[in-house]
């Protein structure tokens, strides 16, 4: 496995599993479980949630897949920006730890900035800190200007990520964004990492990855695994999906190789704003 470090000095998975859009529907819950557990049995032992996918069904496949092995799992899960009030992030977090019949979470993010205010946010998973409620904190979706806000919010520099959408095809992180994390020691956590499906259509990409002897989906998360301080969150309900993303970690790009995708997926030439799914 390869390994990212929090600014907390912790080193978790680079390659994780998602479940958004699991949870929606009972008839699928087996195989998303079954998955979940494959990737386990894989080491890809991250599973990122939130309490918004699925209205919470998410969080109760992760539970199932989890049983008996929580000890394992390094488990994220995200708060709405509605419930981000001091108060609000307790109760949402409780409702969050009962779904996945946990007694903590590992890292608890911020949804998006919505209404929140980042100083109640902050306020809130410090508690839950205190409490043992969850170990880390950070958020998603947040652009540079709501960064550098949370950085003058008493306890805001104790952000350990920020989660993104990220991917060869939207690379408009790196023009601030990323930049200023990495300033800061903070990784990104990229989500949809294929484009939600668009870049494993991609023929150019498709092309790439044939004369490699690898997927298109290998090649888009060997790209972001390549970075050392990006964590992949690829989520799939099918086990044979699984390997495959599994299969990333054993990729090394060349020189030659990397500058082929550059080529082929342009980094932003100007500022742009937040892309957001």
């Amino acid at each position: 496995m390869q390994y990212v470090e929090l600014p907390a000095g912790e080193r978790v998975p680079a390659l994780g599993q998602g479940t958004w859009h699991m949870g929606e529907r009972r008839a699928e819950r087996k195989a998303e479980v079954a998955a979940l557990q494959a990737g386990l049995d894989q080491g890809l032992t991250l599973i990122d949630t939130a309490e918004m996918y699925g209205d919470g069904g998410a969080e109760e496949v992760v539970g199932k897949a989890i049983t008996g092995r929580r000890d394992e799992v390094f488990l994220v899960s995200k708060v709405f920006p509605h419930n981000a009030s001091r108060r609000g992030v307790a109760a949402a977090c409780e409702r969050s730890l009962r779904r996945l019949g946990t007694d903590r979470i590992d890292l608890y993010l911020l949804h998006w900035r919505g209404g929140a205010s980042l100083g109640e946010a902050v306020a809130g998973f410090q508690d839950l800190q205190q409490a043992g409620k969850i170990r880390h904190w950070g958020v998603s979706n947040l652009d540079l200007a709501d960064l550098e806000e949370l950085w003058e919010v008493p306890g805001g520099r104790a952000v350990a990520t920020n989660q993104l959408l990220y991917h060869l095809g939207e690379r408009g992180i790196e023009w601030e964004i990323q930049p200023w994390l990495r300033q800061r020691a903070i990784p990104v956590m990229a989500y949809c990492p294929f484009g939600q499906g668009a870049l494993l259509r991609h023929q150019e990409l498709r092309a790439f990855a044939e004369r490699h002897g690898i997927t298109p989906a290998q090649a888009a998360l060997a790209w972001l695994l390549d970075q050392g301080d990006v964590i992949a969150i690829p989520k799939t309900a099918h086990r044979e999906r699984v390997a495959e993303n599994r299969g990333a970690l054993d990729i090394r790009l060349t020189e030659e190789q990397r500058a082929e995708l550059e080529g082929l997926f342009p980094p932003p030439a100007s500022r742009r704003p937040l892309a957001i799914v």
